[in-house]
């Protein structure tokens, strides 16, 4: 039986970046490189086949937008509805991509694997990282029984749910917290040390099948991220609600705890209709929630995961 295809959609990021030195590995431009290209220079490739690609946007992650988001997802649908394709790979910057594997695992909900590869190095780096992260990726879409969105990186293979970034400039800068990672690709074959992971059904069903099926609203719901911190005040709370905000994720300490100052405009906030959800800025763990708490907890999800889950409850009504 031929192989069915894998669709290679390109966003751009530091894999496909260049610098003006092979030895330069921070001072590079993101988003230089096509997809094309890209796939290009990696012999490997033309064994591996068949391929799509597709160029979706080429931008630096840590300027993605909810635009760009809404236009992947309909490519992603668009491509996972097709029989002959296995499943997608996604070429993408390591900023945001928690965020957007999140969003894609929300709004797409695959029953094929849709995977995640990026870079810390630019394409022009002496010994760069992203073309071995995206054979990778190739080999985990081709794997007999994937499915769901995961990033790979340096081998490890995390899911959707539980990614983040950790370092700033390692090869090997994201990790899974406490869930640690779904499994690891060793030389072209899949280690798996947990099950697939499937999406759940938390996040607004309307905002999903609108986005999903290509209607990108006309202006999304402003969502902003607060810290918790010894000295907080609700001062930032206050300008945010007094400029219209809708939602606000708080980035607690701990379980969930909050400078009483920051808590009580957070309270007063949420009487007056904005939605608010604590999340915690410990790295591993999550917010425990206890009886009577008045500020809903965000159920796992990192500060910057429940932004994404708060904005698709607002645009859904909720």
């Amino acid at each position: 039986m031929s192989l069915q295809n894998i669709v290679i959609l390109g966003t751009g990021g530091t894999i496909a970046g260049t610098a003006a030195s092979t030895s330069d590995n921070i001072g590079y431009t993101a988003a230089q490189v096509g997809v094309d290209q890209l796939v290009a220079a990696i012999p490997p490739f033309a064994k591996l086949g068949p391929f799509v690609t597709e160029q979706v946007a080429q931008i630096d992650s840590k300027d993605m937008s909810f635009e760009v988001w809404a236009r992947l997802a309909a490519r992603v649908n668009h491509f996972l509805a097709q029989p002959d394709v296995q499943g997608i790979v996604i070429t993408h910057g390591t900023d945001t991509l928690e965020e957007t594997a999140y969003f894609l695992h929300a709004v797409c909900r695959p029953a094929k694997p849709v995977v995640l590869a990026c870079a810390m190095r630019p394409a022009t780096a002496l010994a760069p990282d992203g073309p071995q992260n995206l054979l990778d990726a190739v080999a985990v879409a081709r794997h007999s029984g994937a499915a769901g969105v995961v990033a790979v990186c340096a081998g490890t293979i995390h899911s959707a749910l539980d990614v983040q970034k950790v370092h700033t400039y390692k090869v090997d800068a994201f990790d899974s917290g406490d869930a640690g990672p779904v499994g690891y690709v060793e030389e072209g074959s899949l280690r798996l040390v947990r099950n697939w992971p499937v999406a759940h059904a938390e996040s607004a069903q309307i905002a999903i099948k609108m986005i999903a099926t290509g209607v990108i609203p006309a202006q999304w719901p402003r969502v902003e991220i607060v810290m918790n911190h010894a000295g907080a005040s609700g001062a930032v709370v206050q300008a945010l609600q007094a400029q219209g905000v809708r939602g606000l994720v708080v980035a607690a300490t701990g379980n969930g705890t909050l400078h009483r100052d920051l808590e009580a405009a957070l309270l007063q906030a949420q009487a007056a209709g904005v939605r608010v959800l604590r999340a915690t800025r410990c790295l591993n763990g999550r917010v425990l929630p206890t009886p009577g708490d008045v500020l809903p907890d965000s159920r796992g999800l990192s500060p910057v995961k429940a932004r994404i889950e708060l904005v698709l409850q607002l645009l859904a009504g909720n």
